[in-house]
């Protein structure tokens, strides 16, 4: 037996009963008012030791009390008051019952007791006194009414004697801490007291007692109804934490979700969110209303797992007739409270079987809808339901529900206001950005782009540009900023990047333009100085015949360069200032690659992530595309998978992988033309003897003509040293002759008597398309034949 255990006090008579009604245990107090020993006594039945003709008491659930005819050893009766409670088990099984009585000799009224005297001056409120043992020495009228017994049979026991909550045992805890330390402490609990229909929170004070000389010789415990202060602060905490936790996203879902999941089970046991359906994705609903009121389910909470009291699933439509109080709610505009007990719930439940089966197998007995209204529009309800909790909504409940649902329909409304803005800006992004790349002899590609997973739809961009002579320009492109405006930003530059190019500027030139017309779009949209519009772009223009990469970036990370049996590294290029700056220089960098070399271009919200240093995003990036001799989609896939952390990039992502492809020597074919129009013949006849070479016999016709014009048109307007080459792959034959002037070309119209002026003419007549490029010792003119139509 534990030195604390009170089981065996001599003042107190205790008795365990266990479950089959047989005595567990007995107590010297038991031995001293009946008579009977431990030993004779447990085993036996209980009801043994009732006076002859006294039936055992019918006992309750929790606790009974009574006066009993007790048999005495020596044949007698004893009368006595005997108070039962039952005890929950510490483990397994059904538990015990614990019945006690006071002995005669505390059980007399001790009017000049000094604890109880000091009590009476001490204590405002329902009180009760302890002695040093713990024994209850007296209760005033508040305390014995709120324990619903009477106050001359409590004296002498203990608080675990007159109850078996929990509380009591904490209860007599803090008491025995109270009479060691000697300093006063307090309790609080919520709970039913008895004779009540409903718990209250409570307060218990307690206070040590002491005698003139300072020694503790009891301790004081007073109760105060704390309720309203309980509640209150229950709903401020409420209030506090739908703050904090509706509202963490962009996503209408998810912020009605957390509008449930905040209040259950605070407010109530089970919550549903349901929206009226809008005429498109992020619009206004659709108006006006009427009955029957047709919502879509988003999101519901309960305290029960899998809420099974749901008769609709997440993302399912439910029609609510005008007998319902979500649709009588969003008719009237004001929250609706409803009860079972009431009949209010009758009609309702009167056409819908479903719900009335679950109203009646989990015991619903009220509800309350509040409309969800954000800036003077409608958007849904929100369905509140109790069956656990039996207090039906008060007052002051409603005005909670509706101070936490307002606060949820304004998140709501705004993240319906940012779906609209994202699909508007998606919608603009979309029709920005290529749909599909270009298939070039000069490199093998493939692209990936990511919006914002938070932050909106931003600038970034990429493209792939087919340029003269089999060459093909790579850019990829980040706009400053998120939305409309960036994604009309970033489509101005990528328009403006493929006019440059089209003209076939060098990569550092094309920088210095499109600089010049950031800062020109920041002039325009009202910012004072340079940089308010912003941009990066990285630039490269790959020769499939001299097998060369020219390269320039204007502020944006260097690409990444894996080239056969090597590893991944990041080029060293110059850096560049960013777009919009205005009068700096770029600088360009040249580079050889063999074929089948990837070259990774990027943005920098692949590898920047909040959290992490953006050089481990840069050492991830160079391990995926270690092993980048696959597929060019597969790697593009791992690329994101390894690089971005999980839930989503922060920001925009755009990746570019380029494969590069080298032109056989043998495809391409070179001649020095002297500028003697008398031998154009024997260069046409070489012309059409290389086609025949390369089994493109077919389009000699068209090829001899071309370089018949070409060549003429440069001995005639050009400068020597003038050069034709020749350049096939398997669906293009491009025909180039270059001199040293710069004199630029052009088409005219030829009148009718007019003996020249119609040999470009019947150049743009003949080919796919033809143009001219600068180059550093003069020019360039080119023209494209397709071999598809002609084989």
């Amino acid at each position: 037996m534990r030195p604390d255990d009170p089981f065996d006090d001599a003042v107190t008579a205790r008795a365990v009963i266990a479950a089959d009604g047989t005595l567990a245990r007995w107590s010297e107090g038991a031995r001293l008012l009946l008579g009977h020993r431990a030993e004779d006594v447990v085993g036996r039945p209980a009801a043994d030791l009732l006076a002859d003709g006294a039936g055992p008491p019918t006992l309750p659930a929790a606790r009974w009390s009574g006066t009993l005819a007790l048999r005495h050893r020596d044949g007698g009766t004893v009368t006595a008051w005997v108070l039962a409670h039952h005890r929950q088990p510490s483990g397994d099984g059904p538990g015990d019952w614990l019945a006690v009585t006071p002995l005669e000799a505390t059980d007399q009224e001790l009017p000049d007791d000094p604890l109880v005297r000091t009590a009476v001056f001490q204590s405002p409120c329902a009180a009760m006194v302890f002695d040093e043992g713990l024994r209850l020495r007296g209760v005033n009228d508040a305390m014995a009414h709120l324990l619903g017994l009477p106050a001359d049979h409590l004296r002498g026991l203990r608080p675990t004697d007159i109850g078996g909550r929990p509380q009591h045992a904490e209860l007599e805890r803090q008491l025995r801490q109270v009479l060691r330390t000697g300093r006063p402490t307090e309790m609080q609990t919520y709970m039913k007291a008895t004779g009540e229909s409903r718990a209250h929170a409570w307060l218990a004070r307690l206070a040590p007692l002491t005698d003139q000389s300072g020694r503790v010789r009891g301790v004081c415990a007073t109760a105060h109804d704390f309720t309203e202060q309980y509640r209150a602060r229950e709903r401020l905490q409420l209030v506090n934490e739908a703050s904090i936790h509706i509202g963490t996203t962009l996503d209408v879902t998810r912020t009605a979700q957390e509008l449930a999941e905040v209040c259950v089970p605070a407010l109530a046991d089970f919550v549903s969110v349901d929206l009226l359906e809008p005429d498109e994705p992020g619009g206004e609903p659709a108006g006006p209303l009427t009955t029957p009121v047709a919502l879509r389910r988003v999101a519901h909470q309960s305290l029960l797992p899998g809420s099974p009291e749901s008769v609709a699933e997440v993302g399912e439509l439910v029609v609510y007739p005008a007998a319902a109080p979500q649709a009588d709610s969003l008719m009237a505009g004001h929250s609706i409270v409803a009860s079972v007990p009431s009949g209010d719930l009758d009609p309702w439940l009167a056409v819908d079987e479903a719900r009335a089966r679950q109203v009646r197998e989990y015991g619903v007995h009220s509800m309350l809808s509040v409309p969800l209204q954000a800036r003077g529009v409608t958007l849904g309800v929100a369905a509140f339901t109790r069956f656990s909790r039996p207090e039906a909504f008060t007052h002051d409940d409603v005005l909670l529900a509706e101070d936490v649902t307002a606060r949820a329909a304004v998140c709501i409304d705004n993240a319906r206001r940012y779906s609209r803005e994202r699909e508007t800006t998606l919608t603009l992004q979309r029709s920005l950005l290529p749909r599909t790349l270009p298939r070039t002899a000069a490199v093998e590609a493939a692209t990936r782009y990511l919006p914002a997973a938070r932050s909106g739809v931003g600038g970034d961009w990429f493209d792939v540009i087919p340029l003269s002579g089999m060459r093909v320009a790579m850019v990829v492109g980040d706009v400053v900023g998120h939305g409309i405006q960036a994604s009309a930003t970033m489509g101005r530059l990528r328009t403006a990047v493929r006019t440059l190019a089209d003209i076939d500027l060098a990569p550092d030139e094309l920088l210095t333009h499109l600089d010049d017309l950031v800062l020109h779009l920041s002039q325009e949209s009202g910012d004072n100085g340079p940089g308010e519009v912003g941009a990066t772009c990285l630039y490269a223009v790959y020769d499939p015949v001299s097998r060369r990469c020219t390269l320039a970036r204007a502020g944006h990370p260097p690409p990444v360069l894996v080239t056969p049996g090597g590893p991944a590294r990041h080029l060293d290029l110059p850096s560049g200032p960013p777009l919009g700056m205005g009068g700096l220089p770029f600088e360009s960098a040249e580079l050889e690659l063999p074929d089948d070399a990837v070259l990774a271009f990027y943005t920098d919200g692949l590898v920047e992530s909040r959290g992490r240093d953006t050089e481990v995003g840069h050492a991830l990036l160079r391990e995926a595309l270690s092993h980048s001799d696959g597929p060019l989609d597969e790697t593009c896939d791992r690329v994101l998978h390894t690089v971005l952390v999980p839930g989503g990039a922060t920001d925009d992502v755009a990746l570019l992988l380029a494969r590069t492809r080298g032109l056989p020597s043998a495809q391409v074919a070179t001649w020095d033309i002297p500028a003697d129009p008398a031998l154009v013949a024997p260069i046409r006849k070489q012309v059409v003897d290389q086609l025949a070479a390369w089994a493109l016999t077919e389009a000699s016709f068209t090829a001899e003509l071309v370089v018949s014009e070409l060549v003429t048109n440069a001995i005639r307007y050009g400068a020597p040293p003038i050069r034709l080459r020749l350049i096939h792959d398997a669906a293009t034959l491009i025909c180039e002759v270059s001199d040293t002037s710069h004199t630029a070309p052009h088409l005219r119209r030829a009148k009718t008597w007019d003996e020249g002026g119609r040999g470009l003419l019947l150049v743009a007549q003949l080919t796919q398309r033809w143009g001219s490029r600068h180059t550093a010792d003069g020019k360039t003119i080119w023209a494209e034949m397709s071999l598809v139509d002609e084989m």
